[in-house]
């Protein structure tokens, strides 16, 4: 009997300290999709594809006439990434003159499409829809590529 209680006993305690195991895993999971950005990576991935990968390439690694994302989104935060991406970069121009329809804006921004200034100056995505609706989705997208967990490609809808 004593060898049929102390294999009662050994069982009881393993599958107490599986449970355990499995509380402690789901508590984890949960802070950890606490602690991701907000946003889908694979929305923020489409509209990247069709706003921002044309300068910024389809990886998000830069090129000849935009910065590397995934070195720089990793020491910005949501908010600082937002105010940066929709109200203005750096247009050379006070805020006054980049948010108003100016001849200087206008002149900076046939510039920019004719390419004649080097490196080319971001353009200020705020009266964009299709960005500012989903800009904490291309957030998601270029944090995850910039923290490994998502790779290059199309992300798993």
């Amino acid at each position: 009997m004593s060898k049929f209680l102390v294999l009662a006993l050994v069982s009881t305690v393993w599958l107490s300290g599986c449970a355990v195991e499995f509380e402690n895993t789901q508590a984890a999971r949960e802070i950890a999709e606490l602690d991701k950005p907000p946003g889908s990576v694979y929305t923020g991935w489409r509209v990247y594809q069709d706003k921002c990968a044309g300068c910024h390439g389809a990886e998000a690694s830069g090129s000849v006439n935009a910065p590397d994302l995934l070195l720089r989104v990793r020491d910005l935060g949501a908010q600082r990434f937002v105010s940066l991406v929709l109200q203005r970069y750096d247009w050379g121009l006070p805020a006054e003159q980049a948010k108003a329809q100016t001849p200087a804006r206008e002149a900076l921004i046939e510039d920019i499409l004719q390419r004649k200034e080097s490196p080319m100056a971001m353009p200020a995505w705020g009266d964009e829809a299709r960005v500012s609706a989903h800009i904490l989705d291309v957030y998601a997208y270029l944090s995850a590529r910039s923290e490994g967990t998502q790779g290059p490609g199309r992300p798993v809808p």
